[in-house]
């Protein structure tokens, strides 16, 4: 059936691997539904290969394949980049960019390390520069924040964005798996690649959270502005902690909107395993799944979710950003631009205040719960609940005891108080386990409270801390 126009546009195709031979394949297959959504004829001119002899997992035919990225370029409309990486991907899609192409990529690599210079050489050229591939896989995050919600002001972007990482928590979590053993299940399912720094380091997560930052807060934030964190130290004890306290492990992108206390209006952007309490919503999103919670002015709470990874769930998004492209080429619209009016600036780590689940182990005949709290409370930090373990402290529960402490504003001298203590059992134990959750902080603050507690002669010793999200 006929378009709705006669006009045509030219696409290559720069890779052709997991995704990429999607894509093609796609094209090839819907081709027409894709003209009548765009309103234009599309034609596959070229597809850049490293080794034109290499298997793949859709047959390409032989005469769109090419090495030469200069023949690749000659006459292209839309250039679909989808090499990853830094280079030679920075090199080929500025050549596009400047032959005066629309580029469409994947590559949240590239645009969280060279995204201002990429949308400025756009700009100038009047061309596309669509990422909507680059975030989270088929989930439509990318077109969400630049278009969906450009009436709104968006707060904060919480998500898990990491599909490797996700699916080995929820194994260690479900399971009790180690760490080891989890990754070494996700590189056999083909979740985790066989080198899986840049997913389990957290590098990948912090790339698309720069990106989305960028995006809701129309600010430029790139990769390096993203406090980071990846999840190899997470241990089964802390899974079991966390278990117990009725929480789970994540690894999670937090961007938000944060004043600080002189006034100044920023961004605040990392990346870390944090604990969420098992009612959160994103605490039940499972394997590789990814999932993305916007806290809006207007609109208030959404929630994305789907497939994060993947050749056709990524294809998927692509081909989005080629219908969207080719019908505003096609017909002489004007491309989306780079939006960072706002130009907000990224706020240190260090000024960041959250919550933390701290785990000690303390010497049960000379020190508890009155030690540690009151060593918190002379560093200005409260504590929401606390639970101890062979200790001299038992309540009927021998669950979680609640805690007061001088507030965060007015750190108090005298010792924070122990409801119920009065009615406790009272009997003594060598060691005890003593977990406590904070009450926002910053991490200077829970630092120097924490070497004090090692320095003190009861000899308390710090099992591990963790971030907590999503409690009041």
């Amino acid at each position: 059936m006929a378009t709705r126009a006669a006009k045509a546009i030219n696409i290559a195709v720069l890779g052709a691997g997991t995704v990429g031979s999607q894509v093609i394949r796609l094209i090839q297959e819907r081709r027409e539904d894709l003209q009548r959504r765009s309103g234009v004829l599309w034609n596959l001119t070229a597809v850049l290969v490293r080794d034109l002899d290499a298997e793949r997992d859709y047959d390409v035919p032989a005469n769109l394949l090419t090495t030469d990225i200069a023949e690749a370029l000659v006459n292209a409309d839309v250039v679909v980049e989808l090499i990853g990486g830094i280079e030679p991907a920075f090199d080929y899609v500025k050549r596009a960019l400047k032959a005066g192409a629309c580029v469409v990529t994947g590559n949240k690599a590239l645009l969280a390390k060279h995204g201002p210079e990429l949308f400025a050489l756009a700009a100038a050229n009047q061309v596309e520069l669509q990422y909507e591939a680059a975030v989270a896989g088929a989930v439509p995050i990318v077109r969400a924040l630049r278009e969906s919600l450009a009436g709104d002001r968006v707060n904060r972007v919480l998500g898990i964005v990491n599909g490797t990482t996700n699916f080995i928590l929820d194994r260690m979590s479900t399971t009790g798996a180690t760490y080891d053993e989890s990754l070494q299940e996700a590189q056999a399912l083909g979740y985790a690649e066989a080198d899986p720094t840049a997913d389990v380091d957290g590098l990948d997560a912090a790339a698309k959270c720069a990106l989305m930052a960028s995006l809701a807060f129309h600010s430029r934030v790139l990769i390096d502005d993203v406090s980071t964190e990846g999840i190899r130290a997470i241990t089964p004890a802390q899974i079991t902690r966390a278990r117990e306290a009725n929480m789970v492990v994540k690894l999670l992108a937090v961007a938000e909107r944060r004043t600080t206390t002189s006034g100044e209006e920023g961004i605040d952007v990392r990346v870390h395993p944090a604990l969420l309490p098992a009612g959160h919503p994103l605490a039940s999103v499972s394997g590789a799944f990814n999932a993305i919670m916007l806290e809006c002015e207007a609109a208030g709470e959404l929630m994305f979710f789907g497939q994060g990874a993947g050749g056709v769930p990524t294809a998927s998004a692509v081909l989005s950003d080629l219908v969207a492209t080719a019908a505003r080429h096609g017909h002489g619209q004007h491309p989306p631009l780079e939006s960072h009016y706002e130009q907000l600036p990224v706020l240190p780590p260090q000024s960041t205040r959250v919550c933390y689940q701290v785990s000690l182990l303390v010497n049960a005949a000379d020190a508890g719960l009155s030690e540690v709290v009151g060593e918190f409370a002379q560093h200005g930090i409260s504590i929401q609940r606390a639970s101890q373990k062979q200790v001299s402290i038992q309540c009927a529960s021998q669950k979680q005891v609640p805690i007061q402490c001088a507030s965060q504003n007015q750190v108090s001298d005298a010792q924070p108080a122990i409801p119920h203590l009065e009615n406790a059992q009272v009997q003594s134990a060598e060691r005890a386990s003593v977990v406590l959750i904070t009450n926002p902080a910053t991490e200077s603050d829970l630092r120097e409270a924490l070497d004090a507690l090692r320095s003190s002669p009861t000899g308390v010793q710090v099992e591990s801390v963790i971030r907590v999200e999503g409690v009041a």
